[in-house]
């Protein structure tokens, strides 16, 4: 039975670790962007877009499908940065241990 106290006592440690995790992640703000820097988007930790920059030369009435497509691709660039930057402080938080495919943690 001692093993399992341990094995509890980690458990609560980890546990008290994510919920820091989880409220670092959700003050971090990172920037995709698309066309060069022409389009940028800033979301959070937590996948939420707080800003989009675009260039005013991108601003012609004829090329609104050209913005729509760059807004889009910033967006996914900054969204794949937020994945890896999660993935590597959850590296830092398990050890590189790595959890089973499918396990989604609370972020």
């Amino acid at each position: 039975m001692k093993n399992l106290g341990q094995m509890m006592k980690q458990a609560q440690k980890l546990q008290a670790k994510m919920g820091e995790l989880q409220e670092q992640l959700a003050g971090a703000e990172l920037t995709g962007a698309s066309g060069g820097g022409m389009v940028q988007v800033t979301m959070t930790g937590k996948g939420e877009v707080r800003r989009v920059k675009i260039d005013p030369s991108l601003l012609d009435p004829a090329e609104v499908e050209v913005l729509e497509d760059l807004l889009v691709a910033a967006c996914n660039d900054a969204k794949a940065k937020i994945e890896a930057h999660v993935a590597e402080r959850m590296a830092e938080l398990t050890g590189g241990l790595k959890l089973p495919p499918g396990l989604n943690l609370p972020l």
